[in-house]
């Protein structure tokens, strides 16, 4: 039997006309900003983290396909107001694209399509469909940030139960060695696919089995809470499993295998646990369930036409704006800069023999160079970047002073360094990397480096990513250009307390004379 609720004709003429100016703001939308659309469909592609994204449309509409009758119930009504919140999307997303930061477009722009239904159709009919518009945020591939301490948690777990186990474990960073073998905790094992994965399909159970808020905010908490928990107690499995079957399992193709059936029989309880307090009545025909609250809207509004014309506007203005930004930036001249060859007293020379540097992917100029006084030495690594973009920025993910999974090199410690004074805006990242045992030969000696990492931009040091990505925005706002640029001092000695001295020593004379050679390079262009 079919409860479709039959509307009048006089009815069906507002749902007709805003349904053609939804779809046409929809159209523009995608059209726009297309773009960041097909950004996080190439994500989707080729990182099997976020392949859920390509579930999550689909099911979006399923869910507001069931809510179809109550939908139509209502009566629709513009909403006026959201053209301010759709604005402030316009302006996050204009900001995200000046400094490529992928994430920020794109939960920009599923806001976007999320206020385009509350625009044009009403409160009323939102709330119908609140969960399956918020469901599309699942479609944006966040999360990567949660990779590091995940995966520090995840081996501080494991190494903690191996000891409770009686077995001896030897650690460094994410790399550990007990009696039977090696081992480390890398980025699949972090577990941040199951925490995602998890996350979304307990969003989904609890939207469809409970009708109390509560009870839907808890169990999504706890689909949230148990996959971290779950994966600490699977790579301490695999990791037992190597260990008492001398290897022979849980080391190749099925230590993954072993991982995603863990997985499943995690989500089967999760599942099992939460039925005990499913609401029959969420399981009802939601048709009949919401068609008996079904109330007209009595929102005031302006006339239609201006609403989507006002919203067309808004969708289009940061283009212009980004346009004007690339059309003042595109006559830049290619950077330019040596480093100096003293710096009070420390002359420049070949760098430190060691290998290893520091990532910084695709920058327009790069300088990797020694410093040597007396018998210490030091190392500059300098990444000069102009005209960012998706495939060079200056911050970004795949840049690093150690890469995550390098198997040579280990990054043991990571710490704030102290400020400087008489330098706005100064603060330090320090790395203590411990290098391989054999790097030249039978009893050598292995290397200790510390390393300290800045962030130089339009004439100030920044140590914080995110500050870093705020000024050079402003940069670009005011007509700057994206000039930024990487600063790496590094030492390698015998102790890290020795490595630290020399670093601390060279920086306190060589961040000013370096931030003058940049600022030069960012006036010639």
């Amino acid at each position: 039997m079919s409860h479709d609720i039959a509307l009048p004709r006089s009815a069906a003429n507002p749902w007709r006309t805003r349904g053609w100016l939804l779809g046409g703001l929809l159209l523009l939308l995608f059209l726009l900003y297309r773009q960041t659309a097909l950004g996080m469909v190439e994500i989707w592609s080729r990182n099997d983290t976020f392949a859920h994204g390509y579930l999550v449309l689909p099911l979006a509409l399923w869910m507001i396909w069931r809510q179809r009758a109550a939908i139509l119930a209502q009566t629709p009504r513009s909403m006026p107001w959201i053209l301010v919140p759709l604005a402030v999307l316009t302006l996050a997303w204009m900001l995200a694209d000046l400094v490529s930061v992928n994430a920020l477009a794109q939960f920009a722009f599923v806001g976007m399509l999320i206020c385009t239904v509350p625009l044009l159709l009403g409160a009323a009919v939102a709330r119908q469909i609140v969960f399956p518009l918020a469901f599309l945020l699942f479609a944006v591939p966040f999360g990567e940030f949660m990779l590091e301490p995940m995966m520090n948690w995840t081996a501080d777990f494991v190494v903690a139960a191996l000891r409770l186990s009686g077995i001896p474990v030897y650690r460094e960073g994410l790399f550990f060695v007990i009696p039977t073998g090696n081992w480390s905790v890398i980025d699949e094992c972090s577990g941040v696919r199951y925490l995602i994965a998890s996350f979304m399909v307990g969003s989904i159970f609890a939207y469809l089995n409970y009708s109390s808020r509560l009870k839907r905010a808890l169990f999504m908490l706890f689909a949230f809470l148990v996959p971290i928990v779950a994966n600490w107690l699977r790579a301490y499995i695999i990791v037992m499993m190597g260990h008492l079957s001398n290897n022979r399992l849980a080391t190749g193709v099925d230590h993954l295998l072993y991982g995603w059936v863990f997985f499943g029989i995690v989500i089967f309880l999760m599942f099992m646990i939460g039925m005990r307090w499913a609401d029959g009545a969420a399981l009802k025909e939601p048709a009949r369930v919401a068609a008996a609250a079904a109330t007209p809207s009595s929102e005031r509004r302006m006339p239609l036409a201006a609403v989507a014309a006002t919203a067309a506007l808004l969708l289009a203005w940061p283009h212009g704006a980004i346009g004007a930004f690339e059309r003042l930036e595109r006559g830049a001249a290619a950077p330019t800069l040596e480093l100096p060859q003293t710096i009070a007293g420390w002359e420049q020379g070949e760098r430190p023999a060691l290998e290893w540097s520091p990532l910084w992917h695709n920058p327009r100029l790069e300088r990797h160079r020694g410093y040597r006084s007396g018998a210490e030495q030091v190392g500059v690594y300098l990444a000069y970047y102009r005209g960012q973009g998706q495939e060079s920025k200056l911050v970004g993910s795949l840049n690093a002073v150690v890469g995550m999974n390098d198997r040579r090199w280990n990054s043991v410690g990571i710490r704030p360094g102290p400020s400087r004074a008489g330098i706005p805006g100064a603060g330090y990242r320090e790395y203590d990397i411990l290098g391989p045992e054999a790097r030249l030969g039978p009893g050598a000696s292995r290397p200790y480096v510390v390393a300290r990492a800045v962030y130089w931009i339009d004439g100030r040091l920044y140590g914080s990513d995110i500050v870093a990505k705020l000024a050079t925005a402003w940069s670009r706002l005011t007509g700057q250009l994206d000039d930024g640029a990487a600063i790496v001092i590094y030492a390698e000695a015998d102790s890290f307390d020795a490595a630290r001295r020399r670093v601390e020593t060279f920086e306190g004379l060589a961040l000013e004379p370096l931030s003058r050679v940049l600022a030069q390079a960012h006036a010639r262009r």
